[in-house]
């Protein structure tokens, strides 16, 4: 039986039956595979509890994005959307405090007792999204930074822990175990950077601007040009740039991913590389986001796995 999460990031009625485990996580699984192609192909190459307990974070990620981009959400005044992120935020609290309410509650708690985690990333997350109800202009890099942690370097934080440490790290007596956060979060912070350079076109419709406004200044390319989708050099210079800044984030994210579980580093190794690769699109289409969106097409990523395999293998 499934269960769908109220809209408003509240609880279901007390009425409803809970779903099985399996069938909870089935749902997550259907979900991650409709919504995030690239990355649930990636969550394919690992052993199945590590899958299910990545597929249970991916869909609770997903529903706290919806709260606030839904296009039910953006029918909804500000303070609606406050008000479910608070709901959404006491439920959060409330999951880790060990009450269930539907089936998401159910697979994240048991990924919680299979694989113990902190609450503060979930938390940082849901204040990801309140920036969102009225930040829509990022002056400094260094702004935005702080909303790609929170709505993105938060998700390495909450699946570190599934992944794992390889034993070869740890197993020695004298060995102190590698703190793979800086690199879990700069892989978030590195999706994210992609993310908004793929979605120039679809965020400037919804009145927001993730381009730091300094780099639109150090540029000469104006507010004004972008939301008329305006390309010329200056555009390209800038997004160049940035596609260049979005790679060192992800060059900073590989140093970690040599410490991970042997049965993690290909998974994680094809999803940073796949995803990596929608900056190399947006670069063959000459940088028009607002004409095309970039995504790496199902053969480019199969015949990537041979190769990200053979990286993982090394560390």
């Amino acid at each position: 039986m499934s269960v769908a999460l109220c809209h408003d990031g509240g609880r279901s009625p007390a009425s409803v039956v809970l779903p099985t485990l399996p069938e909870a996580y089935e749902q997550c699984r259907q979900e991650t595979a409709r919504w995030a192609k690239t990355f649930y192909l990636g969550t394919l190459l690992m052993p199945p509890a590590k899958r299910r307990a990545i597929w249970a974070i991916y869909v609770w990620c997903r529903r706290t994005d919806e709260l606030m981009d839904s296009a039910e959400a953006q029918q909804q005044p500000v303070e609606e959307l406050a008000r479910r992120l608070d709901a959404w935020e006491a439920r959060t609290r409330d999951l880790f405090n060990g009450e269930i309410s539907d089936g998401l509650d159910l697979v994240m708690r048991d990924t919680l007792d299979r694989y113990p985690q902190p609450l503060q990333p979930y938390l940082d997350m849901i204040e990801g999204q309140r920036m969102d109800l009225h930040q829509h202009r990022y002056g400094t890099f260094a702004d935005l930074k702080l909303y790609c942690y929170r709505v993105a370097g938060t998700v390495g934080l909450m699946t570190q822990e599934v992944m794992g440490l390889d034993p070869a790290y740890t197993s020695a007596p004298w060995s102190e175990s590698p703190d793979t956060s800086d690199a879990a979060v700069a892989l978030g912070i590195a999706n994210q950077l992609t993310n908004i350079l793929r979605d120039v076109g679809e965020d400037r419709g919804r009145g927001r601007i993730y381009l730091p406004q300094e780099d639109l200044e150090r540029f000469s390319y104006s507010e004004e040009e972008l939301m008329r989708g305006e390309l010329n050099d200056n555009w390209r210079s800038m997004m160049r740039f940035q596609v260049e800044r979005a790679r060192s984030w992800f060059a900073r994210s590989e140093a970690g991913v040599r410490w991970l579980g042997p049965d993690a580093r290909w998974p994680v190794w094809a999803s940073l590389r796949l995803y990596r690769g929608i900056l190399d699109v947006i670069e063959q289409a000459n940088y028009d986001v607002f004409n095309h969106r970039a995504f790496v097409p199902r053969a480019g990523k199969l015949l990537d796995l041979p190769l990200s395999f053979v990286i993982s293998q090394s560390r």
